[in-house]
């Protein structure tokens, strides 16, 4: 295997590994180990925002005869790189004799660790062990997760109220995490749904849709025939989570 650089740090019988970058890819495996049942946010994607920490779920099954430490599936992508988060491993569950079920959470933190925005899309998922005493197996694993910026959107309605059949206009704003900046900037050419719904309705319906201008700003004209509320949604991309804006109540007299 490649060089690694980890932080290992013990409580309660589960282990907490702080990985960076290894230059070993996954699928070179040294053998010994067989890794099966593996699940990474019950195949959804991950999306971080810029200062509160996700913990994603994982899951794995591991069968070898060897003796063994710090068990974890990772994501990485085609020359090696991983996606640095923190990683706790739950004790084996044991399943039978050589045979382990474990529970992993994978933290990500970009108010601790510095990500860069090329790091949003998709990444291949691997398991790896290593052996007490000396190397280890990596396995890939043939799974894709999506790691994705987070997205927000504003809404406004105006006038309010406003007389029936009368014109109103909704604007908005829709922005992006930068990484780099930890801050949210502005998310241009973006196609965002307006959506209504009538008051004492349960559900928004689509009534137009509208792209976002090169700073992100959504304006858009509509009449007003009931009371309801206004609000905006974006679907995300490969690299941009979906977001919905709160929504704005508008009463017509």
């Amino acid at each position: 295997m490649g060089k690694q650089f980890w932080r290992v740090v013990v409580a309660g019988g589960a282990a907490a590994v702080f990985t960076a970058v290894a230059a070993a890819p996954a699928g070179a495996a040294e053998g010994g180990v067989s890794f099966t049942r593996v699940q990474v946010n019950n195949g959804k994607p991950i999306v971080i925002g810029v200062s509160n920490e996700v913990a994603v779920p994982a899951s794995f099954r591991m069968a070898t005869t060897q003796a063994w430490e710090y068990p974890a599936v990772y994501l990485y992508r085609s020359g090696g790189d991983e996606l640095w988060h923190a990683i706790e491993t739950s004790d084996c569950i044991k399943v039978s004799s050589g045979v382990c079920d474990f529970d992993e959470t994978m933290y990500f933190d970009p108010s601790v660790w510095d990500m860069r925005n090329s790091e949003a899309g998709a990444w291949k998922v691997a398991a790896r062990v290593f052996f007490k005493g000396d190397g280890g197996d990596t396995d890939d694993e043939g799974l894709t997760v999506h790691v994705k910026r987070n997205s927000r959107l504003t809404v406004n309605a105006s006038p309010e109220p406003v007389a029936k059949d009368k014109t109103i206009t909704v604007t908005g704003k829709v922005t992006r995490a930068n990484w780099e900046t930890r801050r949210y900037a502005s998310y241009g050419g973006r196609l965002v749904s307006l959506q209504f719904k009538p008051s004492g309705a349960a559900s928004y319906t689509t009534v137009k849709k509208v792209y976002a201008n090169s700073s992100g700003d959504l304006r858009t004209t509509v009449k007003a025939s009931k009371t309801g509320t206004w609000r905006w949604v974006y679907y995300g991309n490969t690299t941009t989570g979906p977001s919905m804006s709160s929504g704005d109540n508008v009463v017509v007299t």
